[in-house]
């Protein structure tokens, strides 16, 4: 019976436990986007970890969203993220680059001017977003001209061949949390007539696109997808999550990829436990659940099969070592939630290992 602690085959990979660390935004970056020292450290010291993804990466100078995150679309992140793998490896860990564009939730402030684009002309309602002017309210996005998707699925293919490049062991699909791939996929926001929208194979075609594109260049067995088709961050919501997962499950399954990720809102809410068992029951291939889990709850999760591995966020901010805590049962490091985003080194990589 396997626990947290089992290893595990995920499509070419070797896990050596089923913690997973979790895509963490945190934009130490700066301005150029090109991973520094402080981002080389703070990968290097989760290394323990089953998998580490990295934070959501720039796909496309223009997809910037948070004024800090790293990017992946010129020779200079490929040397920066290339510090990063090295020094991951160099202590035995394994690392997939998530890729990202954020689609409506970026804001031209950010961006040389340039407005944001989505599937649909739907503005992101009641949110703020941190601009260079200050909290500015989201703008109404331009919605892609059918023409134009094709380019922006070339945009991922780049950045899975950057990451390549870059020394990591695969890539992430991000299709979740109301950024571009998702503006797709729910029709909370995708109100559109055309190839990309209406029904649910429609409105996953970008995402099937996508990952074709980055199959093209790691195959396979080194690509994965996540998704959160219940999460309602960005003013999401989907009028038929069972179908959706059902339809993307199946496909990526046909698609043999590495693992599919599920990121919950709550794992333990009766609607995110459903929509799991749903993926689970049409995607034979590693599945990895993400949600406010504890130790506890992901062993028992893993342990009766749910899920294959857990996908932790906010114990990976505090707990470098969170594998060898969990397995010492030891107490864990609280999250220092000033320190979040952006900075220095404090709250990011200065939080004490566990002792004996």
């Amino acid at each position: 019976m396997p626990t947290l602690l089992t290893p595990i085959q995920v499509g070419e990979i070797l896990l050596p436990n089923r913690i997973v660390m979790a895509p963490l935004t945190r934009v130490r970056a700066g301005s150029t986007h090109i991973p520094n020292d402080m981002m080389v450290d703070y990968y290097s010291q989760r290394a323990s970890s089953g998998l580490m993804m990295t934070e959501c990466t720039m796909v496309d100078a223009h997809a910037c969203a948070f004024m800090g995150e790293g990017g992946i679309y010129s020779p200079a992140h490929v040397a920066g993220w290339k510090r990063v793998t090295e020094a991951v490896h160099a202590k035995g860990g394994r690392i997939f680059m998530q890729i990202w564009h954020p689609g409506r939730a970026a804001h031209s402030l950010l961006n040389d001017g340039e407005q944001p684009v989505s599937s649909s002309a739907k503005a992101i309602r009641n949110e703020m977003t941190h601009t260079p002017q200050g909290d500015k309210p989201y703008e109404i996005p331009r919605a892609l001209r059918i023409e134009e998707i094709p380019r922006y699925v070339e945009m991922f293919r780049l950045a899975a061949e950057n990451a390549k490049q870059a020394g990591f062991d695969g890539v992430q699909i991000h299709g979740a949390h109301g950024y571009l791939i998702d503006n797709f996929l729910r029709d909370g926001v995708n109100v559109r007539t055309d190839a990309y929208g209406g029904s649910v194979p429609n409105r996953a075609r970008f995402l099937l696109e996508v990952t074709d594109a980055a199959i093209s260049v790691w195959g396979a067995g080194r690509v994965a997808v996540r998704i959160s088709p219940l999460v309602p961050f960005n003013d999401m919501h989907e009028s038929q999550p069972e179908a959706l997962v059902t339809y993307v499950a199946q496909e990526l399954n046909r698609r043999k990829i590495a693992f599919l990720e599920i990121r919950h809102e709550n794992h333990g809410l009766p609607a995110e436990e459903a929509i799991l068992q749903v993926a689970r029951r049409h995607f034979q291939g590693a599945l990895m659940s993400n949600g406010s889990y504890s130790r506890e709850s992901g062993e028992s999760t893993v342990v009766r099969g749910a899920a294959d591995a857990i996908v932790y966020g906010r114990p990976y901010i505090a707990n470098p070592d969170l594998v060898e805590r969990f397995a010492k049962q030891a107490p864990l490091n609280e999250v220092n939630f000033d320190r979040l985003y952006g900075g220095g080194a404090d709250g990011y990589s200065d939080y004490p290992t566990s002792v004996g």
